[in-house]
């Protein structure tokens, strides 16, 4: 594994699946989430940490990519990346793995701009750049 990635195993629940047993396409942007959180973690802070600054992540933009269907059960590996950061955003990339046979299950991109609660775009380089720093030590392709 890349030191740029981070990974994070689930189990999938049964609620998070349909009455086939295959997973709730939705359910996958809850697990973007957990993968974009544990990356976080991983980097030195928290998500929680972040937001007692006044930081936020709001998603701008998501794109998703279905592969092949996760089911009940399974094992599943989630890999995060922080492929593209700025002062003012940063991107994500995922992509999801059965454990079992390392079969890619759904790949996909989420960008964030670094806001403040109120919402209002912040530089993070200028407001924080203690944060900024520890982003772009992981940052696969930063600026």
């Amino acid at each position: 594994m890349k030191p740029n990635v981070h990974a994070h195993q689930i189990r999938v629940r049964y609620s998070e699946t349909d009455q086939m047993g295959v997973v709730y396409h939705a359910n996958y942007l809850n697990w973007f989430e957990v993968g974009r959180t544990e990356f976080i973690r991983d980097s030195g802070m928290t998500y929680r940490s972040l937001e007692d600054k006044g930081i936020l992540l709001p998603v701008t933009d998501i794109e998703i990519s279905y592969k092949q269907p996760a089911r009940y059960d399974d094992w599943v590996e989630i890999r995060t990346k922080l492929e593209e950061l700025s002062a003012v955003r940063l991107t994500f990339a995922y992509e999801l793995y059965r454990m079992e046979d390392e079969q890619l299950l759904v790949s996909g991109v989420s960008k964030h701009a670094f806001t403040t609660k109120e919402m209002k775009p912040i530089r993070l380089a200028r407001a924080e750049p203690e944060v900024y720093a520890l982003l772009q030590e992981r940052c696969s392709g930063g600026r």
